[in-house]
């Protein structure tokens, strides 16, 4: 991916955890890196098909000035967030903000903290067989596209199938969503288990009825050990409730784990169950 950089750009503001530091006030200087396809603009010398280094600063020094923070941790996740849903055309940033003046009682040229934040693309398994199913199913909709710090909200259509796991309930509704998002996986997971919470979820029979489920099934091609949040979904390529609303959504995207597109994993799934 190409790159937009902009190196120490000095921005007079408050942040620090001493008193003196947020009434006096000293100098940041701050590094960013913007990845951007920057072919199209390369190309054409259209503006508006890359992004303005100068709005970028502009940008940058309008959300360092516009509260006191006390750790440069707070200050950079501020502007990373700030930059990536300003410019859609920013993937991935890169944030380096430094305090030349330090309050350490010793010579440093400065003090740093650098982070990298980036766009994830998340594919989520929506299901429903309990209540009213098609309005458990529409609060979903709203409140998972609604959510904050995402974009590019997707819904595959809605099938109904039989149950899975424990057979003795009703039939479902699902499907599959993706979505663009700068959380963590279990940011992220918090977020959807809220929304079940919503539509009072219960959780006492292992695959049994419940009014709204939510899964992460993908998250770019991340490949967990983590044993809150196991991705890939374990149970994905087992389900043709999940791979046929799945592949409406990727037709050609592939499992980071068994290197296979979902098509086929489809298609040999269908085969087997015939």
């Amino acid at each position: 991916m190409d790159e937009i950089r902009v190196k120490n750009l000095e921005v007079f503001c408050h942040h620090g955890v001493y008193k003196e530091e947020n009434v006096l006030g000293q100098k940041f200087l701050v590094n960013i890196v913007s990845k951007v396809d920057t072919r199209a603009a390369g190309k054409t010398d259209e503006l508006e098909l890359s992004v303005s280094y100068g709005d970028i600063c502009r940008c940058v020094k309008k959300e360092m000035t516009k509260q006191n923070d006390k750790l440069l941790e707070r200050v950079a996740e501020r502007l990373a967030e700030c930059i990536l849903l300003q410019f859609p055309l920013i993937k991935e940033v890169e944030i380096e903000v430094k305090k030349p003046w330090a309050p350490v009682l010793m010579h440093v040229d400065y003090t740093s903290v650098k982070i990298k934040r980036s766009w994830h693309k998340v594919y989520i398994g929506v299901g429903s067989n309990l209540g009213e199913r098609e309005e458990y199913m529409k609060l979903a909709k709203e409140k998972v596209s609604a959510l904050p710090d995402t974009k590019n909200f997707k819904s595959a259509s809605i099938i109904e199938t039989e149950p899975y796991g424990y057979t003795e309930q009703g039939k479902f509704l699902n499907t599959v969503y993706s979505i663009e998002t700068l959380d963590t996986p279990a940011e992220f997971l918090d977020k959807l288990h809220q929304i079940e919470n919503e539509a009072e979820r219960k959780r006492e029979i292992h695959w049994g009825p419940r009014t709204l489920d939510l899964d992460i099934l993908l998250y770019d091609d991340l490949v967990t050990e983590d044993e809150e949040i196991t991705i890939p979904h374990p149970e994905l390529t087992k389900r043709l409730f999940v791979l046929e609303p799945l592949c409406e959504l990727a037709p050609r995207g592939i499992h980071p784990l068994e290197r296979r597109r979902y098509s086929d994993i489809l298609e040999d799934l269908k085969e087997k169950e015939k």
